[in-house]
């Protein structure tokens, strides 16, 4: 693996899978939009180093933004290599041992799972060759990015946030957002189900300060750790060691007893007071692609800043999907398919999180079915299990079909019975989902795919061919009518609080869908596929805005929702994106930038889907 990040970006050119930037840049918005435009280009684009930024470091974004790039950060050909290691690995350690044989056999596999533990090693790491104590902690001397229009400020954006439980001793390392307030204070965004979290609870309980460590950089192996959804008190540099095949290093933080890793590029000290008043953080447009809005969380106070001479600052930018964490949340899919199996569904044979769902809003997992109920048993089972509880829709189906495939999915779909193949619930959301009105909590809808094959027959559908606005809705798309039963409204343009779409199809005569889905007017025009996908799980509560309707179609509501009406959500955000003014300026310097053929910016067509001039309508 790799010595230091710089080492990695150095392979990353060799391999042609980055460029460099030589023209200045400014941290706040270009850097963003110049990334986002690259990120969504064909395969993911090319990692980008940044090497005048006006600050002493050049920054490197978009280094694990394609699969290529992904699986070189962890070190193989293909990231299913890594899955393969660790269902042998389980498939050794867990089988029956009939005799001492057998049993005298695992010495040397224990052997190997030894030498992958952290070790802890004396003096100082090269992450400290250079210290800045007091007033020259300065975070202002850091290249923070700030991404978008309405973000609160400037943003850590992929830190690596070392901590302690205060009752025994485990260190965890997670990766938590981290607005600048000032020179030497920022936020700690974790959220209530995060192991951070849960430390900071314990320390408040206790009456005590909380040591925490960020660091930045070293082997891209430790950011895909703090991204990984280990269990509670599973030490995430275990992780990093195996993906390594050799262990981290760990060297003693210089204000506090929290180890990091002796080879990353930034060390960020500093505590945090559970005693002090929770402070205001936001806006940040995030992985969602909506902004996060503003909210209460604990301050971080920094007491000292270390790095390398040759420190390069790693950055991301979170917005629209796909951006750069789609690949991170591919190498996971890969990476933890095999514990699934073990630990949660052994009937689980495959699982996919499209780059629509942004990790979270939807998931398809295939499975080996021998019983009835048994898709609704993996579905309860999946929504409890780590960070699957946040799922809010989940496509279950047969072992032999290909759940990597859209096609596939909405064929399948075409077919259920959907007064009987829809399992619905209640649960656990990301705090992030906007849609549910009671944070972190919401609907959850499965879909029971085992029922049904592709070779089913189907009742032809008759496409609307002229058809007069009703209801509040104003137009209506046919590109998935015949294949998969689904038929697209958009509502007036007037953005009509309520929509009749049952007083719609009987006015226009349309009968037999078996699916609709209700988008603003504004998503009309030139949104993709994926984009309407991915604003119908964004912007749904399955538990409010899927509904049955009196002809047997699934209704998805998927427009934007008035704030505090009914049972709505108080507060709705925007949709990220550049302004037209940073669009004008990257644009105008394209050439200056040396990244070939200009590339569109992926903003101007989600303009229209702006609500108001704020983070939130």
């Amino acid at each position: 693996m790799y010595k230091n990040l710089r080492e990695y970006i150095e392979r990353l050119e060799r391999e042609g899978e980055l460029i460099r930037v030589a023209a200045p840049v400014s941290t706040r918005f270009e850097i963003a939009e110049i990334t986002d435009r690259m990120v969504k280009s064909e395969g993911g684009g090319k990692a980008l180093l940044f090497e005048n930024t006006g600050t002493e470091f050049p920054v490197v974004t978009n280094m694990m933004g394609s699969k290529r790039r992904m699986a070189m950060a962890l070190g193989v050909e293909r990231l299913e290599e890594i899955g393969q290691r660790i269902s042998a690995l389980l498939g050794d350690a867990l089988s029956p041992k009939a005799t001492l044989w057998e049993k005298m056999k695992m010495l040397p596999l224990l052997s190997d799972v030894a030498k992958w533990f952290p070790q802890r090693v004396a003096g100082r790491g090269e992450c400290q060759q250079v210290v800045w104590q007091g007033e020259d902690a300065d975070l202002e001397r850091l290249p923070l990015l700030t991404s978008w229009e309405s973000d609160g400020g400037a943003f850590v954006t992929l830190p690596m946030v070392n901590t302690l439980d205060p009752d025994t001793g485990v260190p965890n390392m997670g990766m938590y957002r981290m607005q600048r307030f000032d020179k030497h204070t920022t936020g700690m965004h974790w959220h209530i189900h995060k192991t951070g979290a849960r430390h900071y609870d314990g320390y408040k309980r206790l009456g005590k300060r909380m040591p925490v460590v960020v660091t930045l950089g070293g082997d891209p192996v430790y950011t895909f750790a703090a991204t990984a959804p280990m269990p509670d008190n599973m030490d995430e540099y275990l992780l990093a060691g195996f993906l390594r095949r050799k262990p981290v290093k760990l060297v003693k933080a210089l204000t506090c007893d929290i180890r990091i890793p002796s080879d990353c590029d930034f060390v960020i000290e500093g505590y945090v007071d559970p005693a002090e008043d929770k402070v205001l953080e936001g806006d940040f447009g995030d992985h969602t692609g909506f902004y996060s809005l503003k909210d209460y969380y604990p301050k971080f106070h920094i007491t000292c800043i270390t790095h390398r001479r040759d420190a390069i600052y790693p950055a991301t930018v979170v917005g629209v999907p796909p951006q750069e964490d789609a690949y991170i949340s591919e190498a996971t899919e890969a990476i933890f398919l095999a514990p699934i199996r073990l630990a949660v569904q052994p009937e689980v044979r495959d699982l996919w999180m499209p780059v629509e769902g942004t990790s979270h809003n939807i998931a398809a997992v295939s499975i080996e079915q021998r019983y009835e109920g048994q898709a609704q048993k993996v579905a309860q089972s999946m929504w409890g299990a780590g960070q699957m509880m946040f799922n809010k829709y989940l496509l279950v189906a047969s072992a032999d079909e290909n759940i990597r495939s859209y096609k596939t999915l909405g064929r399948l779909l075409r077919r259920i019975d959907t007064t009987r193949d829809i399992v619905r619930a209640e649960g656990i959301l990301d705090v992030l989902d906007h849609a549910t009105a009671t944070c972190g909590f919401g609907g959850k809808m499965a879909f029971d795919l085992t029922k049904v094959s592709l070779d089913d027959k189907v009742e032809p559908i008759a496409e609307p061919r002229i058809a007069e606005p009703a209801g509040g809705v104003q137009l209506y798309m046919t590109s998935f009518v015949e294949e998969y039963g689904l038929l697209v409204l958009f509502a007036d343009r007037e953005r009509p609080v309520e929509v009749d779409v049952e007083k719609y199809l009987a006015t226009n005569n349309i009968k037999g869908m078996k699916y609709v889905a209700l988008f603003d007017y504004a998503a009309a025009g030139n949104m993709h596929p994926s984009d309407l996908l991915w604003l119908a799980a964004a912007n749904t509560d399955p538990r409010r805005d899927v509904k049955l309707l009196a002809g047997g179609e699934l209704l998805f509501d998927a427009r934007s929702k008035h704030p505090g009406v009914g049972d709505n959500p108080k507060r709705f955000p925007n949709v990220v994106m550049s302004s037209v003014d940073t669009i004008r300026l990257v644009d105008s310097r394209w050439a200056e930038y040396g990244l070939g053929e200009i590339i569109e910016s992926p903003s101007r067509r989600y303009r229209k889907l702006w609500l108001s001039n704020s983070a939130e309508w």
